[in-house]
C-alpha cells in the first residue's frame, strides 16, 4: 500500500514575536520542521508534501528536495491547507499521513504505529490522541458510551463539559487517501473561527457510516505544539531530555545530564564521558572511552576513541584515536588530527593536517599547513599563511623541531628532522637534518643604563 504525507507549515506564528517564521525555530540545534519531516520519512513514507505559506521560501531552502511543496496562500484552517495538496495527491490510493510542522517532538516510531494502526483495522480516518495534563487549547476526543469516536471538538467550540475531557486530539492523523480528498470537499467554517477545520472530516466520515479509529501515545510530549517561546523552550527540555536519557542508557556517562546539550544527530560510543556544561551538535560521531572536558563545544566534527577535550572548541574537525586537546584550544574547519597528537593550550589549527604523534604545546597558530609525525612546534610559533589577499600553505616533515616564537613565512617547506632557532623569522625553505636561524645578532651594550 502506498504511504504519503501531508505536513502543515503555513502559519506565520504570530505569538513567537519573531521574523523568523515559526517552524524553522530551531530545538536541540534543529529546526521544528526537520524534526518533522525526518521523523516522517522515517515513518514509512514514500511521498510528502509540505504545506508552505508565510516565508515559503526560507522552508523550502532549509528542507530542499526532502519535499514537494504545495502553497497557502491565506490561512482558511487546517482542512483548506491539506487541501492545498490536491495538486499532488488527489488521484493518489493509499494512506495520508497529516502532521503538523510544530510538533518537533513526535517520533518515526510512534508516526508508524498510527499508520499501521490505521491500516490494520481498514479506517477512513484514525486521530493520534493522548491524555494532556492541561487539555486547554486542545481539540478534545469525545467518545459514545461505547467508547468509539462521536466527533472531535475544538477548544472555542466546546462546551463546559466537553472542556473537562482530559483526552485530546495531537493534530496528527491517518487517512484513507481518497476518502480524504473527496470528503475535504464537504468541509464548511460554520464555527466560532470561520475556518475550516481538518477534524470535521472525521464528522462528515462518521454520519457517512464511516470507520474512524483512535490511536492513543502514552508520551504527551511527542505531539507537543510549539505555537510561542514558553513552549519552545518546554520543547527543547522535553526533547533534551530524551536525547541524554538515549545516550545513558546506550553506554554514556552524563556528569550533569541537565547542563549537557546533544544534538539529535550526534553520536557518541560507549564509556565515554560527558562532563557538565558541553555542548555537542551537527552530525558530530565520537568514540568510545573519550572524555569531553566540562564546557567545551563540538559541532560537526569526527572524535575517535580515547579523545581527551578539554575547555575548547571544535568546529567541522577530524581528530583520530588518543589525542589530546586543550585546554582553551580551537580547531576549526579542515582541521585533521592523527592518532597521538597534542593541542595544548591557546592553540589554534585550521585546514591543517596534524600528523601522529605531532606536539603543539601552547600558544600557537597552525593554519593552511601540514605537520609531520612526531614534530614538536615551540611555544608561539605560527604559520603566516595570510598576505592579506591570497592563503599559502606550509609544510614540515617528520620529526622537526620549531623553536620558540618561530613565524613560518608560507609557502615554506621544512625538511625532515629540520631544526629552526627560537625568534626566527623563516621565508626560506629547510633542507633535512639542517637549523636555520633567522634573526638579527644579538647586540650588548655594556652599562648602557648608567650613561
Amino acid at each position: 500500500m502506498q504511504r504519503h504525507a501531508i505536513v502543515l507549515a503555513a502559519g506565520k506564528g504570530t505569538r513567537m514575536k519573531s521574523k523568523k517564521y515559526k517552524v524553522l525555530h530551531e530545538v536541540a540545534g534543529k529546526t521544528m520542521i526537520e524534526h518533522v519531516i525526518d521523523n516522517v520519512k522515517q515513518s514509512g513514507v514514500e511521498q510528502l508534501v509540505t504545506i508552505v505559506g508565510h516565508g515559503a521560501e526560507s522552508v523550502k531552502e532549509t528542507l530542499g528536495d526532502k519535499s514537494l511543496y504545495s502553497f497557502q496562500e491565506t490561512q482558511l484552517g487546517t482542512a483548506h491547507a491539506v487541501k492545498m495538496a490536491s495538486e499532488h495527491l488527489q488521484e493518489k490510493t493509499g494512506t495520508t499521513l497529516v502532521v503538523c510542522g510544530d510538533t518537533p517532538l513526535i517520533t518515526a516510531s510512534t508516526l508508524q504505529s498510527l499508520i499501521e494502526h490505521h491500516e490494520r483495522n481498514q479506517a477512513q480516518a484514525t486521530v493520534l490522541s493522548a491524555t494532556a495534563p492541561n487539555p486547554h487549547g486542545y481539540g478534545r476526543i469525545v467518545r459514545n458510551a461505547n467508547n468509539d469516536l462521536t466527533a472531535i471538538v475544538e477548544q472555542k467550540d466546546a462546551s463546559v463539559e466537553q472542556q473537562s475531557i482530559t483526552e485530546i486530539s495531537s493534530g496528527i492523523f491517518a487517512f484513507d487517501n481518497q476518502v480524504l480528498f473527496d470528503t475535504i470537499e464537504q468541509v464548511n467554517n460554520n464555527n466560532s473561527q470561520g475556518e475550516y477545520y481538518l477534524p470535521d472530516v472525521l464528522s462528515l466520515i462518521l454520519e457517512a457510516q464511516g470507520k474512524v479509529q483512535v490511536h492513543h501515545t502514552s508520551d504527551f510530549d511527542e505531539i507537543m505544539g510549539v505555537n510561542d517561546r514558553v513552549m519552545l523552550s518546554n520543547a527543547e527540555f522535553a526533547m533534551k531530555s530524551r536525547i541524554n536519557e538515549y545516550h545513558m542508557r546506550n553506554g554514556v556517562t552524563l556528569l550533569d545530564p541537565a547542563s549537557t546539550y546533544i544534538g539529535p544527530d550526534v553520536v557518541i560510543g560507549m564509556d565515554t564521558t560527558i562532563e557538565p556544561g558541553v555542548k555537542l551538535a551537527g552530525t558530530t560521531v565520537i568514540g568510545e572511552d573519550a572524555i569531553i572536558g566540562q564546557y567545551s563545544e563540538i559541532t560537526d566534527s569526527e572524535l575517535g576513541n580515547g579523545v581527551h577535550i578539554k575547555h575548547s572548541v571544535v568546529n567541522d574537525a577530524q581528530i583520530a584515536d588518543d589525542v589530546i586537546v586543550g585546554p582553551f584550544a580551537q580547531l576549526r574547519p579542515g582541521a585533521n588530527l592523527g592518532r597521538k597528537v597534542k593541542v595544548g593550550n591557546f592553540v589554534e589549527v585550521k585546514k591543517s593536517i596534524v600528523k601522529e604523534g605531532a606536539k603543539l604545546p601552547h600558544l600557537s597558530y597552525i593554519g593552511d599547513a601540514e605537520i609531520g609525525e612526531r614534530t614538536n612546534v615551540g611555544c608561539g610559533s605560527i604559520t603566516v599563511n595570510y598576505d592579506g589577499k591570497n592563503k599559502f600553505k606550509t609544510i614540515v616533515g617528520n620529526d622537526a623541531f620549531i623553536g620558540c616564537n618561530t613565524n613560518l613565512i608560507a609557502p615554506v617547506t621544512l625538511g625532515d628532522f629540520a631544526l629552526t632557532a627560537a625568534g626566527s623569522t623563516i621565508t626560506d625553505d629547510v633542507p633535512n637534518d639542517s637549523l636555520a636561524i633567522a634573526r638579527v645578532r644579538q647586540t650588548t651594550k655594556d652599562g648602557y643604563l648608567k650613561k
